[in-house]
């Protein structure tokens, strides 16, 4: 048995050091996908809204004909939104704009009685306002899982397993340049009763 003994010590140690590494890669992986599955969640609320908004601008352009430049925002946003690779620069861009329409447009509504009087219209709005509040929570979501990952490959050990596979920091949502030092204007005339 001692004989043994120089070889087996060696081994031994190999294979706590390959559990060790199979357990932190295994580890990876399950963060890395629930980043993937709460990009998703997102992807699937940003598509709901996608395919909202159009009924919705259908539902009130008429009541609202002053109101042309949303309609354009919405309309621009979803053409660089529908043109461009997800993830990319100007899909993010996009989307960026369609958040910023779409709440002007939620807060116009609120200008024009009549369309609160239509059940349709009322309901799409509805649809569209919890919509945003889904999109809203996605992505807090996301952040939480994409934070707590982010955090996961830069400790160590992880660190060195994340380097050699090629985990990658997933990005946070951000709050726009735009929306973090604009204030948004609400025109409170009553533009309904003309």
């Amino acid at each position: 048995m001692k004989k043994y003994l120089p070889i087996l010590i060696p081994v031994v140690i190999v294979a706590i050091l390959a559990m060790i590494g199979i357990g932190q890669y295994n580890g990876l992986v399950d963060s890395h996908s629930q980043v993937e599955n709460a990009q998703a969640d997102v992807n699937t609320q940003l598509q709901r809204r996608y395919d909202l908004v159009p009924n919705v601008v259908s539902a009130v352009r008429e009541a609202m004909a002053h109101e042309e430049e949303v309609f354009t925002a919405i309309a621009d946003a979803r053409a660089k939104i529908g043109s461009s690779a997800k993830r990319s620069e100007a899909y993010q861009e996009g989307q960026s704009q369609l958040d910023a329409a779409v709440s002007r447009l939620l807060v116009l509504t609120e200008n024009y009685p009549q369309l609160n009087s239509n059940q349709q219209v009322s309901e799409l709005i509805t649809e569209l306002e919890g919509t945003e509040n889904r999109i809203l929570v996605a992505r807090k979501d996301y952040n939480a899982v994409a934070t707590t990952y982010n955090r996961k490959i830069r400790r160590f050990p992880a660190s060195i397993f994340a380097g050699m596979f090629g985990f990658e920091k997933a990005e946070l949502f951000k709050a726009t340049e735009t929306a973090a030092t604009t204030v948004p204007s609400v025109d409170l005339e009553n533009k309904g009763s003309e």
